[in-house]
């Protein structure tokens, strides 16, 4: 099994932890070569090229930006605003993805009371 496929269904996984209310306004969806998972339309983490890509509160992101595992999403060649790659050593556990999860699903609500 392909390491995408592998970190695809581990995400699969982490998801059924949360409530149906949260879960069933989850989507998939091919972008960036890779999947990205929206809830209600707005994107929270993904896959791209062996990287957990992770969207993060902008008064949070710094923070993050500091542990060697992470750095700015780059995918054009410019940091995109609110947006992180994760390399595989920031969710060996089941916990580290889950906290990855979390932090894009909680810029997705961020986003969407804001809107």
């Amino acid at each position: 099994m392909s390491f995408q496929k592998e970190l695809e269904n581990r995400i699969d996984t982490a998801f059924s932890i949360f409530p149906k209310n949260i879960t069933e306004n989850f989507s998939k969806k091919r972008m960036f070569g890779g999947i990205a998972y929206l809830f209600h339309g707005k994107m929270t983490v993904g896959i791209i090229k062996g990287n957990l890509m992770v969207r993060i509160l902008s008064d949070k992101i710094d923070h993050y930006l500091k542990l060697e595992y992470v750095k700015p999403m780059d995918f054009t060649n410019k940091p995109m605003k609110e947006f992180v790659y994760v390399s595989e050593d920031g969710f060996t556990t089941e916990e580290e993805l889950q906290n990855w999860i979390e932090l894009g699903l909680e810029h997705a609500q961020y986003k969407l009371k804001s809107s």
